[in-house]
């Protein structure tokens, strides 16, 4: 079985201390950096669609209040016009932080839903995981090379009209814990995010004809009761790689997951 031990909470202080370090120290190699980061943003759309993806923006969460997600939607919004129609150019890499910089008050952002080590809690710029879910998430049936990319190590809510397998979100904070996306095939690719009435929408484009088909599932898929009470979730996922013509040309473990349960996985109706 395996063994997962609970999270030590730790200290006020060296939680902002903590944070504050990996801030600057993110700041630094963005400074000094040799890597080209994706930053043209260009009206025209590229010619050829390899996904479409779109999420839906309000959930009903359990002890959340409804006002952190309508204020998500003002987030998202800002944060998709600084991301929408990027181009991200052969040997350019994309960043999220990069592009939207530091969420705050002056620039807009309102409170909205926040993990902090596995609790639900409220920060200006909340909810902007959603928009990391849905770009990795497309990422993921594409070429391009995830570079960077953290999941939340807690499972909070129970399964709510899930589409997609768990553990294959992308969870940020300003602004080291990024996603990432590199570019190391000849063509360009263009992410295209919007919000609309019902969901955030997505779509990855590029200026060359779709080589490749791509199918993103789970394996092992359980929950596990662990030694001290608590319950933990694992899977794997694999990303399997096909030719236009349905041939298998590859197969790839793309993470393996385990992430300690908040709510009880044995729950009755």
């Amino acid at each position: 079985m395996q063994v997962i031990e609970r999270h030590k909470p730790r200290g006020h202080f060296r939680k902002i201390i903590g944070k504050n370090y990996y801030i600057l120290k993110r700041k630094w190699l963005w400074i000094t950096a040799s890597q080209n980061f994706a930053n043209q943003r260009t009206p025209e759309i590229l010619p050829f669609s390899h996904i479409q993806h779109q999420s839906l923006l309000l959930r009903p969460l359990k002890d959340v209040e409804m006002q952190l997600q309508h204020n998500k939607i003002t987030n998202l919004r800002l944060a998709t016009a600084k991301i929408n129609n990027i181009v991200i150019k052969p040997g350019e890499t994309f960043s999220v932080w990069k592009l939207i910089g530091k969420p705050s008050a002056k620039k807009g952002y309102l409170n909205g839903l926040v993990l902090q080590n596995g609790q639900i809690s409220k920060g200006i710029g909340g909810g902007l995981c959603q928009l990391g879910n849905l770009i990795y998430w497309m990422a993921l049936h594409t070429p391009l090379t995830i570079k960077e990319r953290y999941r939340h190590s807690y499972d909070v809510f129970p399964d709510v009209n899930r589409t997609i397998p768990f553990a294959c979100g992308a969870t940020l904070s300003y602004n080291y814990i990024d996603l990432q996306l590199q570019n190391n095939t000849s063509s360009e690719f263009q992410i295209n995010v919007s919000v609309g009435d019902e969901y955030l929408h997505g779509e990855i484009r590029s200026n060359a004809p779709v080589e490749m088909k791509y199918k993103v599932f789970e394996t092992d898929h359980c929950f596990k009761q662990q030694y001290w009470g608590g319950y933990t979730r694992h899977n794997r996922i694999w990303k399997r790689i096909y030719s236009l013509e349905n041939v298998v040309m590859a197969e790839e473990l793309v993470s393996e997951n385990h992430a300690i349960m908040m709510y009880n996985p044995l729950l009755t109706n």
